[in-house]
């Protein structure tokens, strides 16, 4: 098993930044991919990012492309999800996923920060 644990969320103004870790521990040496996911009060959940915990690049949905960064530190097992220039429509709870393989996507789910950004 996986355990992931996010932190970072909070309240911030339109235009402003915040950084989400997510530690991960256990048998983090099963981790095939991480990534991000965020559900809004009364929308569907959303994918934000993820990419491989082995690799560097990654890939994201199009509501954050060119706004938020996802990067890893290996070292730490932890994975950081930088959100620029935040709107009010990111407001959601956020997630840190993880899989041991495409074959069982985002099997592991953190319990969630929420991000608030007021306008």
């Amino acid at each position: 098993q996986v355990q992931l644990e996010e932190s970072g969320g909070g309240l911030v103004q339109a235009g402003e930044s915040l950084r989400l870790s997510c530690a991960a521990s256990g048998r983090t040496f099963t981790i095939y991919r991480m990534g991000w996911f965020r559900q809004a009060p009364g929308k569907e959940r959303e994918f934000v990012a993820a990419g491989r915990w082995s690799g560097s690049s990654a890939y994201y949905g199009d509501s954050v492309k060119g706004r938020f960064t996802m990067s890893r530190d290996n070292a730490k097992n932890t994975l950081y999800l930088q959100m620029n220039s935040l709107q009010p429509e990111d407001t959601a709870v956020y997630y840190c996923v993880a899989d041991p393989s495409s074959s069982d996507p985002w099997r592991y789910w953190g319990q969630g920060t929420q991000v608030t950004v007021s306008s």
